[in-house]
């Protein structure tokens, strides 16, 4: 399976966990040797246009995160890209679920799920997408940004208990008619990270429903890089969820 990196995500670019050191190394070191890397190019600025005001872009320079942060939705414009084809994940940072039109907070800068998107239907690629959100925090900056435009589903679970968010998640996808099945992946949600709900096996299964509904769609499917901030759980969990992804595409996922 190809996963899309750059060496520059590691780069400690602010103070926050989303940037913390060893963030992305702690992926990588487990990733490694099971997967294809792929490196990504900056977003071109007309593709972040598509989904940002000029005030918002211009505020991400004067930070001095813009090449960051383009590259992350550059990184997300690509492994959308190679989803079409076959499964992919986009190992990118900084997040971006957060990210609104005008405006964003919670580590993030551009909203990544929102730029590969536009760009794929932009250039009649995709007819369709269904996003699932399972990161820990609302993606405010995917529903501010997506929902309104009229070919995007998005479920961001908002069950509590282990067995019902897994049941919504399930009956979410086995419900929809996209023709691309696209993940918010965030991982803080884990037992051992900061929302103390999911398990590691759980990520496995998501992502095997997301295949199973790309395969049954005809469609395509990948994942970004979202939250996720305990390093000593987050690669294993990861390497579960693009496992997931992959096996989806060729047989049934058992049930939780």
């Amino acid at each position: 399976m190809k996963v899309v990196y750059h060496e520059n995500f590691n780069q400690v670019y602010t103070s926050d966990p989303a940037a913390a050191a060893g963030r992305m190394e702690a992926v990588v070191d487990v990733l490694k040797g099971r997967v294809t890397f792929v490196e990504p190019e900056p977003a071109e600025q007309e593709d972040i246009e598509r989904v940002h005001t000029a005030g918002h872009i211009a505020s991400v320079k004067r930070k001095g995160l813009y090449e960051i942060a383009a590259l992350a939705a550059g990184g997300a414009i690509k492994a959308a890209e190679i989803g079409l084809t076959e499964p992919c994940f986009g190992l990118i940072r900084p997040p971006g679920h957060h990210a609104s039109a005008n405006r964003s907070w919670g580590f993030c800068y551009f909203n990544n799920m929102a730029t590969a998107l536009e760009n794929l239907k932009t250039r009649e690629k995709i007819e369709r997408a269904f996003v699932l959100d399972f990161d820990l925090h609302f993606g405010d900056g995917n529903v501010n940004i997506l929902e309104t435009k009229g070919y995007v589903s998005l479920l961001n679970p908002p069950e509590r208990d282990r067995r019902s968010y897994l049941e919504a998640v399930e009956e979410a996808l086995a419900e929809t008619d996209a023709d691309m099945i696209a993940a918010s992946a965030g991982f803080d949600h884990h037992v051992d990270d900061w929302g103390g709900l999911l398990k590691t096996e759980d990520y496995a299964l998501m992502g095997r429903w997301m295949g199973e509904a790309a395969r049954r769609n005809s469609g395509g499917c990948f994942g970004i890089l979202e939250g996720g901030y305990n390093h000593s759980v987050l690669g294993k969990n990861v390497l579960f969820f693009i496992e997931g992804l992959s096996t989806g595409l060729c047989k049934a996922a058992p049930r939780f």
